[in-house]
């Protein structure tokens, strides 16, 4: 979790900077068929959806998300297009429901909400391969970098690492492999800002784990990201 918020603090104090400067400070010449391929920096905020009444968030949950976008202008002015891209994302999760599992390798899904269970960290972690999907809308021309966008779409993701850490003293409990996890991810997209500065929304269409249950009830925790999204040339 440190390295995520060492992250988080380097990616704000040197993507405005080296922004400006790709964009404003070195002379281009004007190219009438441009396109805004990108790359993209986003840091966003997790808060989790569907969580069971006896199961709440806790701690910080966060997320770092990079990758590159090729943009494809569908009309002559070339302010509409399609995006399609390849990005890596990884986040962290706080949260009271434990994952562990019982002598025969079943997974065990217990909550914590519970004043006689006192314990010191409980999250989990994923690292995704993700592909952006996007319809895009700006004011830019071929003369300026300086415009309003707005970009909303698809992000589709595979999980290809998963750990869930439990400490509670000198009691440790660590999970990689949980059969009920969902390591397809899809989800909604919604970028606006101007120049650098975007406002970024994801929001998850199907839950983390899939045929889970906690206290016989189906257990169908979903994400709703909210943060900031930086786009490079």
């Amino acid at each position: 979790m440190k390295n995520i918020l060492f992250l988080f603090l380097g990616a704000f104090s040197i993507i405005p900077s080296f922004s400006q400067v790709s964009k404003d400070s070195i002379p281009k010449a004007i190219d009438s068929l441009y396109r805004e391929d990108q790359f993209y920096v986003g840091l966003t905020f997790h808060l989790l959806g569907n969580l069971p009444e006896s199961v709440s968030q806790s701690g910080f949950s966060g997320g770092l998300h990079l990758g590159f976008i090729r943009d494809f202008p569908i009309n002559k002015r070339r302010n509409i297009a399609i995006g399609a891209g390849l990005g890596w994302s990884i986040n962290s999760y706080g949260q009271e429901l434990f994952i562990g599992e019982d002598e025969n390798s079943n997974t065990i899904f217990r909550n914590l909400n519970d004043p006689e269970v006192i314990y010191d960290t409980n999250r989990f972690s994923t690292q995704l391969v993700e592909v952006p999907l996007e319809f895009r809308w700006r004011t830019s021309t071929p003369e300026s970098y300086k415009f309003w966008r707005v970009y909303t779409g698809f992000r589709l993701g595979y999980v290809y690492y998963f750990k869930s850490v439990f400490r509670e003293g000198e009691n440790r409990v660590v999970q990689t492999d949980v059969p009920e996890l969902d390591r397809f991810r899809i989800g909604t997209t919604f970028t606006f800002g101007y120049k650098t500065f975007n406002f970024h929304v994801y929001y998850s269409l199907n839950p983390f784990f899939k045929d889970a249950q906690l206290n016989n009830s189906p257990l169908e925790i979903t994400t709703f990201k909210l943060g900031l999204m930086f786009y490079i040339l």
